[in-house]
């Protein structure tokens, strides 16, 4: 799967073989549910079969709060794979002068069960 970058959405890119999904940008559609629907519904199909270890790169500069409810979503989604025995590495890319970013990625990992890898860019 992959959705090119827009002035209003991140880029995503989801590539089941390497077990890698990869979400960078801004994330501030118009309807947050009808842009992240489809990234939904495409891990709904790899938690049937998903890879024994699974790589997920975040890398959002700024997000409204409607797309950090999406967020969280793809976050319970990817929990309940890792709650499954498979390994979830979440990558959470943050700018070394971006504090909002950098809390963003701590709430979702004090609310998510997986391990979160804090990486100031």
């Amino acid at each position: 799967m992959k959705i090119e970058a827009s002035p209003k959405t991140p880029s995503v890119m989801f590539d089941g073989e390497q077990a890698l999904l990869v979400i960078k940008g801004r994330s501030i559609p118009e309807n947050s549910v009808e842009f992240y629907r489809p990234i939904m519904e495409w891990l709904d199909q790899y938690a049937a079969k998903p890879s024994t270890k699974t790589n997920v790169n975040i890398q959002l500069e700024y997000f409204n709060t409607s797309s950090s409810k999406c967020i969280l979503d793809i976050f319970k989604r990817l929990e309940s794979i890792h709650k499954s025995g498979n390994e979830i590495v979440i990558n959470w890319f943050f700018e070394e002068d971006d504090e909002d970013m950098q809390e963003a990625g701590e709430d979702y990992q004090a609310i998510i069960q997986i391990p979160f890898k804090m990486q100031m860019i």
